[in-house]
């Protein structure tokens, strides 16, 4: 099927033709186990015999001797006497069984057979599952009568959940941004002007998702959500300019060549820095393009389509927006002094206006201590490498002693599935023992995977929550000799294959002597369970596990002339179970394997008695050849970098793996002394923040230089764009502020949440400035070219205060669109608000800067411009007056 890569059957028996030889019956008739070997592989053969030509016709000749039953292997010709042929029946039971297995897949109490679905990567993974459940209701109608195939694991409900979630956040935000728009403006063409343009921009980050290949999932429309704000950023400024320029140049709107020259004169002011400001936004997104691993793969989506989003508005604003407003700009356009939200907002900022520009050390000041205080605060907010997502059902991974046998195993599995499937919140319990047949599946026999579908949250006990549920599951399961992990699978699956650890966090010993390695892990396990917040905490049992070893006496077997290599082949034959031969009957394909009668291999001493054949024929007891004896070694060998490496696993609950993990740095240092040539590596999800961390202290400040220099393009002056550029620590400081308030960790989406904030905050101070300077040329065309200090103060005032609504506006929008996601409790909803935290808080913090702090520093950098003009007149008329008197 389009989309699998792989089906991997796990649980069931697998038919076997079994022929179990009586060691007396071959003394008896002095026949070796390889000749009964030998004659069992040669008597399942189809040959061909080239063509027979007759009568103008080629007849194509075909010996057959396939196997076809029982029986055709009880006559199967092992040797004759005398003339007298002797049959695999006289010296072994011919049956049909069930071929030795390693792995089980438990439904409930019961034993059931399955399959793993793998999609490839890079295609749609809904897509891939609605066509195998296509092909599974065809594939119902063969199935025999009782037959069934019901999926227990199906990702798809998560997809099409965190989606929805999405989509409607999607719906809601553009609601909310519409309604800002139609409070501030009062005019119901100009919200036109405003938000057609919005669903556009949307559109064109679907098209270029379309030819890019790039999925509509949880990531890549949470980058369109989070730019749905400032979208209609360019927009507003474009139209409310267009507005200014219409009131301040008495334009009749039933005029339209006169609007049409206003508009475009309008959309020149602004033009050029609003196209500067959002390529800034989009520039500073570069971060995220260069994470790798993990945290590539889940941000790039979004970062894809928020460029994406973002040049499609930056586009209209420039060319859909100027035509729009020539064509919708009409009837009666209101003032911002007859709209009812801003005329309080007018009376609460003027005086503080004033008071700043009156005070400017004690308005700067606040503004350190602000963004000071922000600074003092990141310390005390934990770190993690992702928010955790609710994938809406658990995995449990019950882990055993390396000795069980799978019979046992199997046992330990219904106990514990019959105990979860008595919780009300329990829809289904499948347990995977073992591995599955797949190479991409490495478990051991005494590791057990259990998917735990949960019922909707609704039908849940009055009060119960996925924690508390977790820890009376666990307390249910609790078995003596089973150490207890709980994950969810996605994330289990994800860790697995990245990074090695099947838990949240993996502690990882290295060193040369198995052994050692192994106290030194349960060392550490002991010290981790003293530390707050570890649960789960299992150290690896590499060691341990049962072996009995047949070890060849060398001198003993040359006596009688039998290789190693003829005693191996006894042990792995005769005791063993190796598939000789396959039957094929139709479709189907069963092995034949030759081995002793169970009674015969049960014990040592048994195995002592298994005869191996001289070269004269004479057969010598295998415990003649070799010494028996029971001991104990590794159930697994793990190697990494070299060496050999026990994992101690754990997952962190209550606390941020961050600080966890620099605790228990510092406790294992202090407590656990290794051996020479021993050392400790963190590994799991806490390698993949350390991982993303370093990169984005490389990448950040690589691209806060890149928008620098795009500011000094715009403005021509290094002042003024550092002027500009100050947005962005007091965007972080509101950012950190809302983010510890909220107890939300620093983690790659909060990280990604802020590179989002940089850009938009310097956008709002670029818009600031650009009415400042407007109102600063125009004062010093009043005054005839002169500007004075108490002049410029004017100007300040009046480009600060005349232009309150779009600035107001444009973050009012950008605050409002993130709503709709911090209200959201639905799945993905936990990943969604640590991202859009920091851009919530940090755009409420950029406004207070870009109304207060920046008209401060715009004032102070004119008025330091000003005195250098007064005093170069009188310093060279001086210099000109001392060269007269020389």
């Amino acid at each position: 099927m389009p989309g699998v890569a792989e089906v991997a059957s796990i649980g069931g028996m697998v038919r076997q033709y079994q022929i179990d030889v009586d060691p007396n019956r071959l003394r008896a008739y002095k026949i070796p186990l390889s000749t009964v070997v030998d004659a069992v592989m040669r008597s399942n053969r189809n040959v061909g015999g080239n063509v027979v030509e007759a009568s103008g016709t080629w007849s194509i000749v075909r010996g057959l001797g396939l196997v076809e039953s029982t029986g055709d292997l009880e006559d199967v010709v092992v040797a004759a006497e005398n003339g007298v042929p002797i049959f695999v029946r006289q010296v072994a039971d011919v049956k049909v069984g069930d071929a030795f297995r390693a792995a089980a897949l438990v439904k409930g109490a019961d034993e059931a057979v399955g399959g793993v679905v793998v999609a490839r990567y890079g295609v749609s993974t809904v897509d891939v599952i609605n066509r195998v459940k296509e092909k599974i209701r065809a594939l119902q109608a063969g199935l025999p009568p009782g037959v069934r195939i019901v999926p227990f694991y199906d990702r798809s409900a998560l997809i099409e959940r965190a989606v929805h979630t999405l989509r409607r956040a999607l719906i809601e935000e553009t609601i909310v941004v519409t309604l800002v728009n139609i409070v501030f403006l009062l005019h119901f063409r100009s919200v036109l002007i405003v938000t057609i343009p919005l669903p556009l921009a949307v559109l064109t980050a679907f098209l270029f998702m379309r030819y890019l290949d790039i999925s509509s999932n949880i990531m890549s429309l949470a980058g369109i959500a989070i730019a749905i704000g400032v979208l209609v950023d360019a927009a507003i400024v474009v139209t409310e300019n267009a507005f200014r320029f219409m009131e301040k140049r008495g334009v009749d709107p039933r005029d339209r060549r006169r609007v049409t020259e206003t508009v475009l004169d309008a959309t020149r002011l602004v033009g050029r820095p609003i196209f500067f400001s959002m390529a800034i936004i989009i520039l500073a997104f570069i971060p995220v393009f260069a994470l790798t691993g993990q945290e590539g793969k889940l941000f790039h989506p979004l970062a894809f389509t928020k460029t994406f989003s973002m040049v499609g508005a930056t586009m209209l604003a420039v060319t859909l927006v100027p035509v729009l407003c020539s064509l919708l700009i009409g009837g009666k356009i209101r003032g911002e002094e007859s709209n009812l939200i801003m005329r309080p907002l007018v009376w609460l900022y003027r005086p503080l206006l004033d008071f700043a520009l009156r005070h400017r050390a004690i308005t700067l000041g606040i503004a350190v201590l602000t963004v000071a205080g922000a600074l003092a605060l990141v310390p005390r907010i934990g770190k993690e490498f992702m928010p955790p997502l609710n994938e809406g059902d658990l995995m449990f991974m019950p882990v055993t002693d390396p000795a069980i046998s799978l019979t046992q195993a199997i046992e330990i599995v219904k106990t514990q599935n019959a105990a979860i499937g008595k919780f009300p919140e329990v829809a289904s319990v499948v347990a995977k023992i073992a591995r599955a047949d797949t190479s991409t599946d490495p478990a051991p026999v005494n590791m057990t995977e259990t998917i735990v579908s949960l019922k909707p949250e609704s039908a849940w006990r009055p009060g119960m929550t996925r924690e508390k549920l977790i820890g009376e599951m666990d307390a249910a399961t609790t078995l003596p000799g089973v150490s207890n992990i709980w994950t969810q699978p996605i994330i289990n699956r994800i860790n697995m294959l990245t990074t090695g650890i099947r838990s949240e966090v993996g502690v990882k010993v290295f060193g040369n002597d198995l052994q050692a390695l192994q106290e030194r892990a349960a060392a550490v396990a002991d010290a981790l369970r003293k530390i707050q917040g570890a649960v789960d905490v299992y150290a690896e049992q590499v060691t341990g596990a049962p072996y009995l070893d047949v070890r060849i006496n060398r001198q003993a077997a040359a006596r009688y002339g039998i290789t190693v290599g003829a005693v191996q082949d006894v042990i792995e034959t005769a005791v063993g179970e190796t598939s000789l031969t396959v039957t094929i009957e139709g479709r189907q394909r069963f092995p034949v394997r030759v081995r002793y009668a169970p009674e015969y291999r049960a014990n040592p001493r048994a195995l002592g008695s298994v005869l191996v054949a001289a070269p004269n024929g004479t057969p010598i007891p295998l415990g003649q050849l070799a010494e028996i004896r029971q001991v104990s070694g590794p159930a697994m060998i793990s190697s990494e970098n070299g060496l050999l490496v026990v994992t101690v696993l754990l997952n962190v609950r209550g606390r941020d793996v961050g600080s966890f993990v620099d605790e228990a740095r510092q406790v294992i240092a202090r407590t656990v002394q290794l051996p020479q040539g021993s050392y400790v590596e963190w590994s799991g999800q806490y390698e993949n923040e350390i991982r993303a961390r370093q990169r984005l202290q490389i990448v950040i400040p690589i691209v806060l230089l890149v928008i620098y220099l795009l500011l000094y393009l715009t403005y021509r002056s290094f002042l003024d764009a550092a002027q500009v550029l100050l947005a962005v620590p007091f965007a972080l400081a509101g950012g950190i502020y809302l983010l510890y308030a909220l107890g939300y960790n620093m983690s790659v989406a909060v990280w990604i949440g802020f590179i989002a904030l940089f850009g938009t905050a310097v956008q709002t101070a670029v818009v600031m400035v650009i009415y400042l300077e407007e109102a600063v040329a125009q004062k010093r065309e009043e005054l005839g070219g002169q500007l004075t200090p108490q002049a410029l103060l004017e100007a300040v005032k009046e480009g600060a205060l005349l232009r309150l609504r779009p600035k107001v506006m444009t973050v009012s929008t950008i605050v409002a669109s993130l709503l709709p996601i911090m209200w959201s409790h639905s799945a993905g909803a936990e990943v969604m608000k640590p991202l859009a935290t920091p851009v919530l808080g940090g755009m409420v913090s950029s406004l207070g800067l870009v109304l207060i702090v920046t008209p401060v520093i715009f004032y102070w950098l004119r008025e330091r411009d000003l005195r250098r003009v007064e005093e170069r007149p009188s310093n060279l008329t001086t210099h000109n007056e001392e060269e007269a008197r020389a």
